[in-house]
């Protein structure tokens, strides 16, 4: 009997998946401080099938951040770390041994990485050729060559994670299937004391042997029927696609490679960000997914002063929309980030120009979301921060 194929979603699949996508960023944000757009990013790569790479040193939260994500899809998962010595049967199977004797070479892919969902691969570009041949026709072709017959592989979306940016012209073509690159970095100062309290709390949950699995929110069936119907979000308005034309071209100009196909894919992302939010129409604020298609990290910085502009615009006109904090943050979650300002700020401590700067960001963002929420505690807080603001700029390093 022909496996059944998904339906497209409709309205009311769209509203409660996108309920789901969010309550998965706030569970994630409760447990990794300060990866809001990180989390927001795993989410939009599995709503559209595509792939995502993570940058960054060891202790930054890669690895964690990913197999907890992995945890809240209801999904065949698999997850490895690769060295060097990694071989294709650690990956793809052992070989049948029964089949071998009999003149085929298959392998039993029961459980490994052809049959899986979601992939997690750590420290992929340690891999070796072999591995990376068939990887790369998993990725680009879903299909996966198994002794003489070719098998569809399930593969909704593969994960990667390295400390370093790949400089080896044999790893190019890996790197290149990631579609978004994004960085991971240590903590600022500014929440340091925040990750003090979490990281000691659950040091304490792991040895009292309290650290549980998370119970999964959305299922591979739901992001598939999502996907059959996707054709529905692929329309985009005019001044958009302007927009975008611009932004690419621009992005170019500067030496930083977008090609045709990428360009094409990177629509994918950002209808996904629109259903991230329950929208069906794409906004300027979506442009954000600009930020993470450097080739080198050199880059990174590039694009923010090329993309963040348009991006903050569109949030200054529109700032009931605007995402801080994650989906939804509460007033608690803003005040305890406006205390925490405070006291830096007030401190003997001498801050650096950038140290300042940084905070003068942080207050504009917890004003333009106290302003989204409009009553009496919010109107109060946004004095509070116009006080910080007049305090800072009255300073000998801001006065005229």
């Amino acid at each position: 009997m022909p496996e059944q194929q998904p339906q497209p979603a409709n309205a009311s699949d769209l509203a409660r998946l996108s309920l789901h996508f969010q309550n998965v960023a706030r569970t994630l944000s409760d447990i990794f401080l300060d990866k809001q757009e990180i989390i927001r990013l795993l989410n939009i790569c599995a709503i559209a099938g595509e792939h995502m790479i993570l940058v960054g040193p060891p202790g930054t939260a890669k690895s964690a951040i990913i197999g907890r994500f992995a945890q809240l899809i209801d999904a065949r998962y698999f997850e490895y770390l690769l060295t060097r010595f990694s071989e294709p049967n650690e990956l793809f199977g052992p070989v049948d041994i029964k089949e071998f004797r009999e003149g085929r070479y298959t392998r039993r892919t029961q459980g490994m990485l052809p049959e899986a969902e979601i992939v997690f691969l750590d420290e992929i570009f340690k891999s070796n050729s072999a591995i990376l041949n068939s990887l790369l026709q998993i990725i680009n072709e879903r299909r996966f060559a198994n002794g003489p017959q070719v098998m569809e592989v399930p593969l909704i979306s593969l994960f990667g994670a390295s400390n370093e940016v790949p400089n080896d012209d044999n790893l190019a073509a890996m790197f290149d299937r990631f579609l978004l690159r994004v960085r991971s970095d240590y903590l600022d100062s500014y929440h340091f004391h925040e990750l003090m309290n979490r990281g000691i709390e659950q040091e304490l949950r792991r040895l009292g042997g309290r650290v549980q699995r998370l119970t999964p929110i959305v299922s591979a069936a739901e992001l598939r029927r999502l996907q059959a119907g996707f054709e529905q979000f692929m329309h985009f308005p005019e001044d958009f696609m302007a927009k975008y034309k611009g932004l690419v071209f621009q992005i170019r100009s500067e030496g930083v490679t977008v090609s045709d196909r990428r360009a094409v894919k990177l629509l994918k992302l950002f209808a996904a960000s629109a259903i991230f939010d329950g929208r069906r129409q794409v906004t300027d604020g979506d442009f954000f997914i600009l930020r993470h298609i450097w080739n080198n990290l050199d880059q990174a910085e590039l694009l923010e002063e090329i993309v963040n502009p348009i991006v903050d615009g569109y949030y200054r006109d529109h700032p009931d929309e605007r995402r801080f904090l994650g989906p939804q943050a509460s007033l608690e979650d803003l005040l305890g980030e406006l205390e925490m300002i405070r006291e830096l700020l007030t401190s003997s401590a001498e801050l650096s120009d950038i140290q300042l700067f940084s905070q003068l960001k942080n207050l504009n963002e917890i004003k333009a979301a106290l302003a989204a929420i409009d009553n009496d505690t919010a109107r109060r807080m946004v004095r509070e921060v116009d006080g910080l603001l007049e305090n800072v700029f009255a300073s000998s390093k801001f006065g005229v």
